[in-house]
């Protein structure tokens, strides 16, 4: 069984914890792992490395092979497939479909979303050899069985049962449903239906037939389109569940009793995590993040600082630092709203977050004013940012801990904790970890403009311009 991996959607109904360039599937909620990496190593119980693809967004490449990293799992660098611009699931699982067919010929592929929480058991083992079966005729989905009437996820109606060799299988799917109302979800779970995973498991030649049959233009893209770029430009937005899957007459469903969560809102991550004795789900991270509950009860807490509350309930409450989100619980789907109008104002912080990553390491903004920035950068080991120069900002740098390994003009040079250099404005220079263990250095930038964008790299090691 080969695996395909989906790691390119972006992050808008949790913002501000995701934002575009640090979207869920690589946010940490458990044990210290990104949804992406335990995503991986269920990929892993089925499929070698070599075995499992991923598509993803360009902008995510270096976090989808630092989380690889992590795992220590070597997944080859050309499996994973980068959109140039995000069109939905059906291009996306096409054209890995496409790819691994090229490479092993007609087979059978587990397509896995990589943004859910999944509880890994024999009923979710038992399921995956089941569909490995299915998936010889038919497009095979995934269905949860229901633990309560749930409005935020679509619905599974089965049909006529399927066995092989007496031998029961799954269902010939009857109907998907769109998210229902609270009280069409009671019928729903009171008649049999599951919840929608958006899990998946294919044959190639199957899938691609169906496909041709139901979302042709799709298709032509693929086949008219002379590179990645311009099949993307052809390909239509569109869903894999509205483009094939609710169109076809060979969708089957195999039952898969485990807990599953696809964390789409602020509300499904407070039932996935643990409560305290008040029923508060409550994360911290950060130097001296603290929370402190006088009489509070059943909010959820996820924060980078200090935070207490008192005499409150039913609250989401969301610190990042550079940004405060406090919603009512019940209301945390209409989040999207925050990110879409940050999206109209031009406002980064839709973007990206005071810490961003690098395929170097990261940047933490810890501060900043009208005509300077601190940053605490952190280079891995081995690692170095691009030969580069600024127009309009000098740099002063600090080594809290590690090695530096510096060029500043012509001179280079080693710093060790407690060292500094100075970098004037139009100077090339680079900064570089030569050593085993994490570089930190606190960064001071001066200037009249201190954005991004102000970067020209003369030389880079990630093939950035």
């Amino acid at each position: 069984m080969k695996t395909l991996i989906l790691a390119g959607g972006k992050g808008t109904r949790l913002w501000p914890l995701s934002r575009e360039m640090m979207p869920k599937q690589f946010i940490k909620f458990f044990n210290e792992k990104s949804l992406f990496q335990k995503t991986m190593e269920r990929a892993l119980l089925f499929s070698k490395p070599k075995e499992i693809f991923i598509v993803t967004n360009r902008e995510y490449r270096f976090r989808v092979l630092d989380d690889l990293d992590e795992l220590g799992v070597k997944v080859p660098e050309e499996n994973v497939l980068l959109e140039p611009v995000g069109k939905n699931t059906l291009p996306a699982i096409y054209w890995g479909l496409k790819v691994i067919d090229e490479n092993y010929g007609d087979s059978i592929v587990a397509v896995l979303p990589s943004d859910h929480a999944i509880e890994v058991n024999d009923n979710y083992i038992e399921a995956f050899k089941k569909a490995e079966k299915l998936a010889e005729k038919y497009l095979v989905t995934f269905g949860i069985k229901p633990t309560k009437p749930h409005t935020g996820y679509g619905y599974i109606k089965p049909g006529e049962k399927i066995e092989v060799e007496g031998k029961f299988l799954g269902y010939l799917v009857d109907e998907f449903k769109e998210k229902p109302d609270l009280e069409t979800a009671k019928r729903y779970v009171e008649s049999g239906y599951y919840w929608n995973s958006g899990m998946f498991m294919f044959r190639t030649s199957v899938f691609m037939e169906e496909a041709r049959r139901h979302a042709p233009e799709v298709v032509r893209a693929f086949e008219d389109g002379k590179n990645i770029e311009e099949i993307y430009e052809l390909a239509p937005e569109i869903s894999v569940d509205y483009g094939v899957m609710e169109k076809t007459d060979k969708a089957a469903v195999v039952p898969l009793n485990t807990y599953w969560n696809d964390l789409g809102s602020f509300d499904a991550v407070y039932e996935a995590l643990e409560k305290d004795e008040s029923g508060n789900a409550v994360k911290v991270r950060g130097f001296k993040a603290k929370y402190i509950n006088v009489d509070s009860r059943n909010n959820l807490i996820l924060t980078e600082r200090l935070t207490a509350t008192v005499g409150v309930e039913d609250l989401v409450i969301i610190d990042t630092g550079d940004a405060l989100l406090v919603a009512k619980k019940g209301e945390t789907q209409k989040v999207k709203e925050v990110y879409k109008r940050l999206k109209e104002q031009k406002d980064e912080r839709a973007v990206v977050h005071r810490t961003a990553y690098r395929p170097w390491g990261s940047y933490t903004v810890l501060e900043e004013g009208e005509r300077y920035k601190i940053k605490r950068i952190t280079v891995l080991p081995g690692k170095k940012l691009s030969l580069q120069m600024h127009y309009h900002r000098s740099e002063h740098w600090v080594v809290v801990r590690g090695t530096a390994k510096v060029r500043v003009g012509d001179k280079e040079f080693i710093l060790r904790p407690g060292e500094s250099t100075f970098i004037p404005a139009g100077v090339v220079h680079r900064l570089e970890n030569p050593g085993k263990v994490i570089l930190e250095v606190i960064e001071t930038q001066i200037g009249e403009y201190l954005e991004e964008d102000d970067i020209v790299r003369l030389q880079d090691d990630y093939g950035r311009e």
